[in-house]
């Protein structure tokens, strides 16, 4: 039966002592202390907890009926709840939904004096504790997988508390279109047909191009949380329509976007860590706010709600210091990634110098390859180590041993074994290598059950995000750490990498700008070379020019990237035309935008934070589908709506379009 018309909740002012009151929420299951008395609480989105009684004397009384009646009702019902207040519990609770309830109380007890079912919840969903359900259930997940509601509202705090920021500093919020047009920026478009014949719109892989006509337009500092659509490959952290905070200064360089970009992370985690605190779950942790915990353990001793205090942490303070700046060549030396994760023990070394040709040729087919090696200290028994890495081995990737540049070697250090294990290397390497007064003093002290790697790469310049090396030292990190050989780092290391490469080399995977260069913007099309000299190599050297483009990194995750932009429109041509060799059809496409800068657009800078991989990380999940309330899968597909859906032949008509065989 549809419920059309039920009790209206009562007013905040209604709230006191001695009060009947009407409440609406989710029903509880019930404890039945016996025939006479039972428990239960009303679940509510934000607010103050709701403890009922019901409980009867006399039969066919008026508590008896409603006795009856709520005995009837399947736990989970949305229900409209009458009762009298007995008891309140004053403290600081979190704000409730629409501010229906007073301030300073987080809990209130209720007698029951009467109650309706909104709409029954079926008998056949099984509700159990820790249950997981399919993504075609999203809307079940919500409501019983605290994890997830827990980090929904996280979302939303982390937005008002970016929202602040900017409004404190005077930004404007601007929205853009999502309805564009297609150009080539890099990343493959989604298209939108239109009625007429020949015409689409493409959605917006960013707002970069309007925010750079912003800039032009005389807006001094402009801010959005706008959706982006980009129809690439999937991983956990990337999704086919994705958030980004995304910002833009005018008469700004790069260092000026980081350092507010940096006062921005720091004023949102400061917040955080002051109204959250973390807690544990069988796949991590969860943020919960600390308000509320911290109530719930005064009233530990009492309390009967079903909530529990175990595994509760404070966030980690991060340094009120600058974030360290690091090269992407030094990144990617150092640690194979231009993302490195700080919380991995040790870098990687270039000992090419010392080791033997004969060495090198057992490792490599390469001719003078550049010889690389990171070392593993794992907690625990050595036995244990070697055989963890020797199960590990076992199962590498093909892609890992496949790899045309020779596949990985690993070495343990025995102190029981002659030239302590390390024999393959040569008698000299060894000392060299082990001399903690030598150039390789860096990797420490050696002792029994350090590991190793050792991998050959060609001797070119860096390009892409990642070398081999620095790919295994990441896997077999985050293996040891599953399988408790290394201590988890709960820090959050944050870093700039500054100074890519301004061009990387055409792929097989990124569509690029489309032009006959052989290479394409490492960042985007529109970033501005770092120095007079970078800007001199464009004509002589592009591969070589360094750009004015720089990443947000925390703990190995890339948050955002950003670039000082070329402001100057003939500049701008003159890359797209000249140095990228785009077509006089793909130049066109820019004409809005080399229109809007030639109107003596001033010096600008921005940045692309990626909303859900700040909310993910600080929300303890690896997966930005954790903080999405209706995700893509893998796939693209949306498994709750069930889309993308087969376009009919009547709109394939309507649209002009047909479906190629």
């Amino acid at each position: 039966m549809l419920t059309v018309h039920f009790t209206p909740s009562s007013s905040r002012d209604e709230f006191d002592l001695g009060r009947t009151v009407t409440v609406h929420g989710f029903l509880r299951k019930p404890k039945h202390m016996s025939s006479k008395l039972s428990f239960t609480e009303i679940l509510m989105d934000s607010g103050p907890t709701f403890k009922v009684t019901s409980k009867w004397s006399e039969a066919d009384s008026p508590a008896h009926q409603a006795h009856k009646a709520f005995k009837q009702i399947p736990a989970w019902s949305p229900v409209a709840l009458t009762g009298t207040i007995v008891n309140k519990t004053e403290g600081v609770t979190e704000e409730s939904y629409g501010g229906k309830f007073p301030d300073n109380v987080i809990s209130w007890e209720l007698e029951l004096v009467s109650i309706e079912a909104l709409n029954p919840f079926p008998k056949d969903i099984i509700i159990s504790e820790g249950v997981q359900f399919p993504a075609s259930s999203r809307h079940l997940q919500m409501r019983f997988g605290q994890d997830l509601r827990k980090r929904l509202q996280f979302r939303d705090h982390v937005k008002r508390s970016g929202q602040s920021f900017f409004e404190e500093h005077n930004f404007t919020e601007i929205e853009t279109p999502v309805l564009f047009k297609s150009t080539p920026e890099g990343a493959r478009e989604f298209i939108v047909p239109t009625r007429r014949p020949g015409l689409a719109y493409a959605l917006p892989q960013s707002p970069q191009q309007y925010k750079q006509v912003l800039m032009s337009g005389g807006i001094g500092g402009y801010y959005q949380f706008a959706r982006c659509f980009r129809d690439e490959d999937l991983r956990a952290d990337r999704q086919p329509e994705f958030t980004q905070l995304d910002l833009e200064m005018s008469f700004a360089t790069g260092r000026d976007v980081m350092r507010y970009v940096e006062s921005l992370v720091k004023h949102i985690y400061k917040e955080t860590s002051g109204k959250f605190v973390k807690k544990a779950s069988p796949e991590g942790w969860y943020p919960v706010h600390r308000e509320r915990q911290e109530w719930l353990r005064q009233q530990e001793s009492t309390s009967k709600s079903t909530e529990t205090l175990d595994g509760l942490e404070n966030y980690p303070a991060i340094p009120e210091t600058s974030f360290r700046h690091m090269s992407y060549q030094e990144a990617m030396s150092s640690y194979g990634s231009d993302k490195p994760d700080l919380r991995i023990p040790g870098k990687i070394h270039r000992i090419d110098s010392i080791v033997s040709r004969d060495f090198t040729s057992k490792i490599s087919g390469l001719e003078n390859p550049v010889v690389e090696v990171c070392k593993f200290r794992l907690d625990g028994d050595p036995r244990e180590s070697f055989k963890f890495i020797d199960q590990l081995w076992k199962s590498l990737p093909t892609s890992v041993t496949d790899n045309p540049d020779g596949a990985p070697a690993i070495l343990f250090y025995d102190s029981s074994k002659p030239m302590n294990g390390l024999f393959a290397l040569g008698y000299d390497t060894v000392e060299e290598l082990t001399n903690q007064d030598g150039k390789f003093a860096e990797l420490g002290p050696f002792e029994s059950g350090d590991i190793l790697l050792i991998q050959a790469r060609k001797d070119e310049p860096f390009q892409g995000g990642s070398t081999a090396l620095g790919a295994l030292r990441i896997m077999i990190y985050q293996e040891a750490l599953a399988a408790g050989l290394l201590e988890a780092d709960p820090n959050f290391h944050f870093l700039w990498v500054t100074g890519f490469p301004l061009f990387t080399p055409n792929n097989d995977v990124d569509p690029g700008q489309g032009g006959k260069a052989g290479f394409s913007a490492t960042h985007h099309p529109f970033t501005a070379p770092l120095t007079a000299e970078d800007f001199e190599l464009l004509a002589t050297d592009p591969l070589r020019a360094k750009a004015d483009h720089y990443d947000l990194v925390v703990n190995g995750i890339e948050l955002g990237g950003g670039s000082r932009r070329i402001h100057v429109a003939k500049v701008q041509e003159f890359v797209m035309r000249d140095i990228l060799q785009m077509t006089d059809e793909g130049v066109a496409q820019f004409s809005h935008l080399l229109e809007a800068l030639r109107a003596g657009c001033p010096p600008h800078a921005g940045f692309a934070l990626g909303f859900d991989r700040l909310v993910a990380v600080l929300s303890g999940t690896n997966s930005v589908r954790d903080v999405i309330a209706f995700p893509k899968s893998m796939k693209g597909e949306d498994l709750f709506a069930k889309s993308p859906g087969a376009i009919t032949d009547k709109e394939l008509e309507t649209y002009h379009l047909a479906l190629q065989k």
